[in-house]
């Protein structure tokens, strides 16, 4: 917890000085508190090629940068002496690891965030980030084929984690193995765009909010695809690589979803608006990049909260509510209607009231 409050310090700002540092590096430090009684130091030792490690950090480092600089591997001794159990943020990107040994972050207790992306790893060992306090991972652009949701079991005592897998040859994802000594992943934003996944995952055990499978090989959604998402509120199934089919009834196993993003597929192929329903709280739904025209009447008998429908280039359609003529007469109800026009329309228009 003392870290979180320091990096929040560190984001809020303090005063920033340059100090001595190993050569190539930058450090720079940044004070907080009365009389700047506290600080931490931004260690960049980005570039400077694989000869850089291990490389000595001050005691009070929250981030180090180790990008871009032609490592093969880290383990624990490249990553344990002092200055690093205790750092807050590391990034290893731009690299060219390709394999990480299991016991790489065991001493890195505090670390809250990880960049790991534009790598060649092919493996992610498992429980390698279980002694962590992840709560941000960046794997992305790697050469990851398969990956366990165990993997990303971490210390962090229920704090949200992000994790992004995009760009990476995905084609399958293993379900978490609940354990005794391994609690699950506490995993609420999830990307996995543009990977080989034919299939929607299991991913039931996932606390997950935010959800893309973006440009992935997807031929259908079938009913029973989201199972145990209920609590979802973002799925975006955009640009996918496969003519996806829409099923009625694909979507009912998440009725927190508020926005839908199934934009930039000429192909896609639906069954009607029923595809739609047990969607109740749906806000958002993006149809720009495809063949389908909404029907309004349908759309907004299965999608009663929905606001807004992009259906093209810069047309979006909106949820409007017809008043009608003054005085209204007994037992009248406003009509809700789709109204679509370009979103300079909208973006000129005031309430949404005709």
């Amino acid at each position: 917890m003392w870290r979180s409050l320091f990096l929040l310090l560190l984001a809020a700002g303090g005063v920033r000085t340059t100090r001595p540092c190993f050569p190539g590096c930058q450090c720079e430090e940044e004070t907080f508190g009365l009389f700047d009684s506290f600080s931490l130091t931004r260690v960049d030792c980005s570039s400077l090629g694989p000869h850089i490690v291990p490389v000595p950090i001050p005691l009070d480092t929250a981030h180090l940068d180790l990008s871009s600089n032609r490592l093969e591997t880290v383990n624990e001794l490249v990553l344990g002496g002092p200055g690093y159990t205790t750092l807050a943020g590391l990034d290893l990107s731009h690299n060219l690891l390709a394999n990480i040994a299991p016991t790489a972050f065991s001493r890195l207790r505090y670390l809250e965030s990880l960049d790991l992306s534009h790598n060649g790893l092919a493996a992610l060992p498992a429980e390698i980030f279980t002694t962590t306090s992840l709560s941000d991972v960046n794997l992305s652009h790697n050469r990851l084929r398969e990956v366990s949701i165990s993997a990303f079991s971490t210390h962090s005592q229920g704090r949200a984690l992000h994790v992004d897998l995009s760009h990476n040859l995905i084609h399958r994802l293993l379900p978490h193995q609940p354990r005794v000594s391994l609690s699950a992943p506490t995993i609420q934003s999830l990307n996995l765009a543009w990977n080989r996944l034919r299939a929607v995952p299991d991913l039931r055990d996932l606390p997950l909010r935010y959800l893309s499978l973006d440009g992935n090989p997807l031929a259908a959604i079938n009913p029973g695809a989201f199972m145990g998402l209920e609590g979802l509120i973002h799925l975006s199934l955009a640009s996918l690589q496969s003519a996806l089919q829409l099923v009625p009834h694909g979507f009912r196993e998440l009725p927190g979803l508020q926005v839908l993003d199934l934009s930039g597929n000429p192909k896609l192929k639906w069954a009607g608006a029923e595809v739609f329903s047990g969607l109740g709280l749906l806000q958002e739904l993006d149809l720009s990049g495809t063949n389908l025209v909404p029907l309004p009447e349908m759309l907004l008998h299965h999608l009663p909260a929905l606001q807004s429908v992009s259906v093209g280039q810069d047309v979006q359609c909106r949820r409007l509510v017809r008043e009608g003529a003054y005085p209204r007469q007994p037992g009248f109800s406003p009509k809700i209607v789709l109204h679509c026009g370009d979103t300079q329309e909208f973006a000129a228009r005031g309430p949404d009231i005709l």
